[in-house]
C-alpha cells in the first residue's frame, strides 16, 4: 500500500509539472508517425497547435544472470508542437516534451533504490576460474580461494594494500558486465547501480548523464539544459534579385544533414540519447536538440544545376556528448555507462579486481605456480576514471559545419558537407594516477596505467550524399559518405592507452516498393535495404605472447539492415519487420511490430525485439591485465622481459570487448515485448 501512495504522489507531481509547463507556454506538440500531421485547422492568428498523449510499455525476459527483468519501461509522455505567425515574414515553430517512466517505482529491484546487492569477483587457481573475497574485500576468503592479493602495497609502500573499503560497501552493486555475458577472466569489477539520490559512488556528469537521482531519471526532459524545450526556433525567407532567396532559422533546433536510417555517417550535427531505447526509437525523437543558427542561400538553377543552395550551420549552444544512459537503467548503450560508473567509482573509494594480478614473490602465494591471477585490491586513487573534461562554453568550443547542395539536370540530388565539432563519444586517456607520487599523462613513470582522464577531442570531417531513381530496378537510392580526422579509440599498444585515428564511413540505402499479391493486390509492400562500412586508418592489432594487442575495434566493419514494411485495411493495419546484422560481430536483431490505426486519433503498435548471435569468445580482446604497469609484479609467468611495461595480450570481454560486440552483442539479453499507444487530442 505505501508503494501505490507513492506511486501515485510521483506520478501527480511529475504530471502536474508536465502540465503546468505546457499549459504555461499556450502551446501544444505533434509527433506522431502514422497519425494525421498537423491540427483540425488553424486558429484566428493562423497557428496550428497539436497534442499527444503516449504510453509506451517494455517487458524483459531473463538476463544473462537468469533472472527475469520484467518491466524495463512505463514511459508516459505528452507532447505538444505549435507553429505560429509573428508578422514580418517570421513564424515560430515549437515542440516541448514531458515524459514520466514508472519503472523506477514499479520494478525498483531492477532499476530503482534496491537494485543491486552484494557480489562475488573470481580469481584463476591453475587457469580454472573460482569465487574469491565476497566482491569488494568485504569478509573472510571462501573455501574455494584465497583472499585478494597484496598487491601495490608489496611493491610501493604508499599504497598499502586494504582490507576493506569504509566508503564502498558491499551492496548496491552488480558486476560489470553480468547481465550480457559470463566474468569468465576478464578485469570484472563491481559497479553501483541505484539512482544518485540513493547512492552516489562512482556518479559523475558525463555530459548529461551519470549523476541523476531517480526523479532525474524518470523525467529526464527536466534538467538545467532544459531539455522539456525540444524546438524552439523562428525563421524567415528574405526575397533577393534574380530569383534567389535566403533562409534563415535561429534557436533550439535539429539540423538533418542525413539521407539514411538508424546509421549516422554525415547526420552528426545533434547528440543523440541513446537512453530513451538504445538504437531502436527514430532519429527524431532521440536527437538533443541543441541552439543553432543556420542560413541557407539559395541559388536557383543554373546552367548546370536545377537547384543550388549554400547552407551553413553554427552550433552555438555549449557542448553536449551522445547520452549513452547511466548505469542501473534500463538502456546502456554497449554498457558504457556501467563502464564509467564503475571506473569512477574504484577512483574515489578503490575497489577489488578480478583475476587481476601474478601472486609471484608474494607473502604465502609463492608457489601457486602458473595460471594463477588474483582479485586484487586496489585503494582510492589508483585506478579507475579521475576527470571527465568537458568543454566549456568558448568561442572556440562551437561547432559549425557548410553543405552545399544540388540536383542534376538528370534527377540526382547530391550534397558536399563539411564539419568542425567535438566528438560526442567520449575518449579514456590513461596513465592517469597519483600513485607512488607521480601525476598527469602517460609517461615512463606511469605507461598502461588503467586510470583515466575522460576527453572530447576536436573531430574533421568532409563528406556527401546523393539519392536518385533507378528506373531499371523500380527503386529509390540513397548514399552518404564521410571522413573524420582526429577521433580517438582504444588501444593497448600505446602507453596512454588510445589513438588518435581517421576513419572513413559510407552507407548505400535501396528502397523499392513491391507488389505481393498474397498480401495484398492494391498496395505495394515496401522494401527497404542499407549497407554500412567503417573503416579505421592506421589500425594496429600485434600478436603478442599471450594474444593480440591494440585496437578492439574492428579495422573494417560492415552492417546491414532489411525493413519489410506492408500496408492493409486501408492503411490501417501496417505489420513490418526490421531485421540488423553485424557482419564481425556475427549478431543479428530482429524487431517485428503490427500497428493498427484505430481512429484519426488514436494508434497502437505491438511489437518485439530479439537478439541473437555466436559465440562470446568472438568478443574477447586485449584488457590490460598483462600491460604490466607495476613491473616486473604485473607481468606473466616466464615472461621474457619482466621489466619492460607493455601489453602481452592476454584477453577477456570485460572492459573492452563491448566494442567488438556493438550495441547489438552487448544487448543479447535485453529481448522485449512492447506495446505502444498514441492518443491525439
Amino acid at each position: 500500500m505505501k508503494n501505490s501512495k507513492q506511486l501515485r504522489r510521483s506520478l501527480k507531481s511529475n504530471w502536474a509539472l508536465i502540465g503546468a509547463t505546457l499549459l504555461a507556454l499556450g502551446t501544444g506538440s505533434a509527433w506522431g508517425d502514422g497519425l494525421p500531421e498537423g491540427g483540425d485547422g488553424a486558429n484566428d492568428d493562423g497557428s496550428i497547435t497539436d497534442v499527444f498523449l503516449e504510453n509506451d510499455t517494455h517487458v524483459r525476459g531473463k538476463d544473462n544472470t537468469g533472472d527475469n527483468v520484467g518491466l524495463s519501461k512505463f514511459r508516459n509522455t505528452l507532447q505538444v508542437e505549435t507553429d505560429r505567425r509573428l508578422g514580418n515574414g517570421w513564424d515560430f515553430h515549437g515542440t516541448f516534451r514531458g515524459t514520466y517512466d514508472g519503472v523506477y517505482d514499479l520494478n525498483k529491484s531492477e532499476y530503482g533504490k534496491n537494485a543491486g546487492g552484494p557480489i562475488t569477483l573470481q580469481s584463476t587457481i591453475g587457469g580454472n576460474l573460482v569465487p574469491t573475497v565476497n566482491g569488494q574485500g568485504l569478509g573472510p576468503s571462501t573455501p574455494l580461494g584465497p583472499p585478494p592479493a597484496k598487491t601495490l602495497g608489496q611493491v610501493f609502500p604508499n599504497t598499502a594494500f586494504v582490507d576493506s573499503y569504509p566508503n564502498n560497501p558491499n551492496s548496491g552493486l552488480r558486476v560489470l558486465g553480468d547481465r550480457w555475458h559470463d566474468i569468465d577472466g576478464g578485469v570484472a569489477f563491481g559497479v553501483p547501480v541505484r539512482p544518485c539520490n540513493i547512492d552516489s559512488r562512482g556518479c559523475k556528469d558525463f555530459g548529461g548523464y551519470g549523476n541523476k537521482s531517480q526523479s532525474e531519471l524518470a523525467s529526464p526532459e527536466f534538467n538545467d539544459r532544459l531539455d522539456f524545450i525540444r524546438e524552439a526556433y523562428v525563421k524567415k525567407t528574405f526575397d533577393l534579385p534574380d530569383n534567389e532567396q535566403l533562409f534563415v532559422k535561429v534557436g533550439r533546433q535539429q539540423v538533418v544533414w542525413g539521407r539514411t536510417d538508424l546509421f549516422r555517417v554525415l547526420d552528426v550535427i545533434n547528440p543523440v540519447d541513446y537512453s530513451r531505447n538504445n538504437i531502436y526509437d527514430e532519429l527524431q525523437d532521440i536527437r538533443i536538440p541543441m541552439f543553432i543558427a543556420q542560413t541557407e542561400y539559395r541559388m536557383g538553377g543554373g546552367d548546370w544545376l536545377q537547384e543550388r543552395n549554400l547552407q551553413v550551420v553554427w552550433n552555438f549552444d555549449q557542448f553536449r556528448p551522445n547520452n549513452l544512459g547511466q548505469c542501473g537503467t534500463a538502456n546502456v548503450i554497449l554498457d558504457a555507462g556501467c563502464l564509467f560508473r564503475g571506473l569512477s567509482n574504484l577512483w574515489d573509494n578503490g575497489g577489488t579486481l578480478a583475476v587481476n594480478a601474478k601472486p609471484a614473490a608474494i607473502a604465502n602465494f609463492a608457489n601457486v605456480g602458473p595460471g594463477t591471477l588474483l582479485a586484487t585490491n586496489f585503494g582510492p586513487h589508483q585506478i579507475g576514471l579521475r576527470n571527465v573534461d568537458l568543454p566549456q562554453w568558448s568561442l572556440e568550443n562551437t561547432q559549425l559545419g557548410g553543405k552545399f547542395e544540388g540536383v542534376t539536370k538528370g534527377g540526382v540530388n547530391f550534397s558536399l558537407n563539411a564539419l568542425t565539432y567535438r566528438s560526442q563519444l567520449p575518449s579514456l586517456h590513461g596513465g592517469m594516477s597519483t600513485v607512488n607520487g607521480f601525476t598527469g599523462v602517460a609517461s615512463a613513470s606511469n605507461p598502461y596505467l588503467i586510470s583515466f582522464d575522460m576527453k572530447y577531442p576536436r573531430v574533421n570531417l568532409i563528406g556527401g550524399s546523393m539519392d536518385f531513381q533507378w528506373d531499371a530496378a523500380k527503386s529509390a537510392v540513397r548514399m552518404e559518405a564521410a571522413y573524420t580526422a582526429g577521433e580517438e579509440f582504444a588501444n593497448t599498444n600505446k602507453a596512454e592507452l588510445y589513438s588518435s585515428n581517421n576513419v572513413f564511413r559510407s552507407v548505400i540505402g535501396i528502397d523499392r516498393p513491391t507488389f505481393i499479391p498474397f498480401i495484398s493486390n492494391t498496395r505495394t509492400v515496401l522494401f527497404s535495404g542499407q549497407l554500412f562500412w567503417q573503416h579505421i586508418f592506421d589500425h594496429e592489432y600485434t600478436k603478442q605472447s599471450l594474444g593480440y594487442s591494440g585496437m578492439p575495434d574492428w579495422k573494417d566493419n560492415v552492417i546491414g539492415t532489411l525493413l519489410i514494411k506492408a500496408f492493409l485495411h486501408n492503411d490501417r493495419i501496417s505489420p513490418q519487420v526490421i531485421f540488423a546484422h553485424d557482419f564481425n560481430a556475427e549478431s543479428w536483431v530482429a524487431a517485428p511490430q503490427v500497428e493498427w490505426i484505430v481512429s484519426n486519433k488514436f494508434k497502437v503498435a505491438v511489437g518485439a525485439n530479439v537478439k541473437w548471435g555466436n559465440d562470446l569468445s568472438n568478443y574477447k580482446v586485449d584488457d590490460c591485465r598483462s600491460c604490466n604497469p607495476w613491473a616486473p609484479y604485473t607481468a606473466p609467468y616466464g615472461d621474457a622481459t619482466p621489466g619492460e611495461s607493455f601489453s602481452r595480450g592476454l584477453s577477456g570481454l570485460e572492459p573492452l570487448g563491448r566494442f567488438r560486440a556493438g550495441p547489438i552483442g552487448t544487448a543479447f539479453s535485453e529481448n522485449e515485448l512492447y506495446i505502444n499507444a498514441r492518443y491525439k487530442f
